[in-house]
């Protein structure tokens, strides 16, 4: 796409309530590279989100573990599978998914998920999210971005933002989109490993009988690759989290 002539030599003076445009994402080929910790709110989220940077990540030879929160219990509303192996099933095909991008270090905290959350839960999701920082000690945090649509998820960007003050990391911490798209601050190229998420995508056959991952995330992904890319391949958005004490 080009730019117009809009605001060129004898263009009318810009209204000044007028507002600014959106600046471009950075774009960066490659992830940073460290000790990473991935904080998801159900097994799925993962993948979803960073999931083409965990894979660089691991290319890389980078320590990498994933934290997910929830069991995503409540993620069969039509009951199309057997509740009593629900929770049990979407573990093992996060575990698969995280295989195919080479990742094989998870903790899964196995909370209720699509919950009312009172002061009392959201103090044990801090405990338990300062807890893991301090006992990984990563350079690279992902989490949920600030604008997620989905409680769970905003909760726990507000759980892990906290944890992140308490532990007083002073790494990177990067939030990524699954249910709402953001505007990134940047994207990354994960061109190289879409074929590794396109298969951690489908290891989560359960969640494919309520939506084609395939389509909406890589499509998703697709669109990030038309700034700096020129709609080739595949990038992720993210936005950087500020953390306590940086500039």
């Amino acid at each position: 796409m080009r730019r117009s002539g809009l605001g060129g030599a004898g263009a009318a003076p810009q209204n000044p309530r007028m507002v600014a445009a959106t600046p471009e994402p950075a774009f960066r080929r490659d992830v940073p590279h460290g000790r990473v910790l991935v904080f998801a709110p159900h097994p799925d989220d993962e993948v979803v989100g960073p999931g083409g940077c965990l894979a660089l990540h691991a290319r890389a030879g980078d320590p990498v573990r994933v934290v997910v929160a929830t069991t995503g219990g409540a993620g069969d509303p039509d009951r199309r599978f057997d509740p009593s192996t629900y929770a049990a099933r979407r573990e093992a095909e996060s575990r698969a998914g995280l295989r195919e991008l080479g990742v094989h270090d998870a903790v899964y905290w196995r909370l209720p998920d699509n919950q009312a959350l009172s002061e009392s839960d959201l103090e044990l999701g801090r405990q338990l999210a300062t807890a893991a920082l301090a006992e990984f000690r990563p350079d690279v945090v992902y989490l949920p971005w600030e604008r997620e649509g989905h409680p769970d998820h905003h909760a726990l960007h507000e759980i892990v933002v906290a944890a992140l003050a308490r532990a007083g990391c002073r790494g990177e911490a990067l939030g990524y989109e699954v249910w709402n798209a953001m505007v990134p601050d940047f994207v990354v190229d994960v061109t190289a490993v879409a074929e590794r998420k396109r298969a951690a995508l489908r290891a989560h056959e359960s969640q494919f009988a309520y939506n084609d991952f395939e389509h909406t995330i890589l499509g998703l992904n697709a669109y990030r690759s038309m700034v700096h890319n020129k709609g080739v391949g595949y990038c992720e958005g993210f936005r950087r989290v500020l953390l306590p004490g940086a500039r």
